[in-house]
C-alpha cells in the first residue's frame, strides 16, 4: 500500500493522503504501458510514481505518472489521477501549477468517471483536447508506441489476480 505525500504549492504544504487500492491500480496499468513505449525513445524518460518535481521555486509536485525531457529533465507529459476523496487539489489547485509550468501535456484521469480529459499546453494557457471513456484509445503522437483503452485502463481485476 502507497504512504501519503506532501506537495509544496506556493510555499505552501499540501498534504495528501495515501492513494487507494483502484488509483494505485490505474496508476501501475499506466506505468506498465508507458515504460514498454518509452523503451526506444531516447527524447524522453519515466520518473517513478510520484517523483517529486520542482516546477517553480517555490512549488513541488507529485504525478502519478511524469516523462521529462531526457536532454532537459523539463517535465512535459504529467498524469494525475483523481483522489476521489480530494479532488479539488488534482482538478482545480494543480491544474493551475501545470498551466503556470506550461507544462505541454496533462492528462487528468477521473476514476469517479473512468475517463481521462487530454489537455494540451497553449500560448493560451491548457486547453482541454477531449474527454475519453470507454472503448477509445488514450494515445500520444509524442510517445508513437504508447496506447491504452480507457476500459482497459479502469478494469477491476478479479479477485486474487494482480492488477496492471
Amino acid at each position: 500500500m502507497s504512504q501519503p505525500y506532501e506537495e509544496i504549492l506556493d510555499g505552501a504544504s499540501l498534504p495528501r493522503s495515501a492513494p487507494g487500492v483502484r488509483h494505485e491500480q490505474i496508476c501501475a496499468r499506466l506505468h506498465s504501458a508507458m515504460t514498454a513505449s518509452v523503451a526506444n525513445l531516447g527524447s524522453a524518460q519515466l520518473l517513478a510514481p510520484r517523483t517529486k518535481i520542482q516546477v517553480a521555486r517555490t512549488t513541488a509536485i507529485r504525478p502519478d505518472l511524469a516523462l521529462v525531457t531526457t536532454a532537459t529533465g523539463k517535465l512535459w507529459l504529467a498524469v494525475e489521477i483523481v483522489h476521489t476523496g480530494d479532488h479539488h487539489a488534482d482538478t482545480v489547485i494543480k491544474k493551475e501549477v501545470y498551466e503556470r509550468a506550461r507544462v505541454p501535456r496533462l492528462w487528468m484521469v477521473d476514476p469517479r468517471y473512468d475517463n481521462v480529459e487530454i489537455y494540451h499546453s497553449t500560448e493560451f494557457g491548457l486547453v482541454l483536447k477531449g474527454i475519453l471513456a470507454g472503448s477509445e484509445v488514450l494515445a500520444e503522437k509524442l510517445v508513437p508506441e504508447f496506447q491504452i483503452v480507457i476500459a482497459e485502463l479502469f478494469a477491476t481485476p478479479p479477485a486474487g489476480q494482480n492488477p496492471g
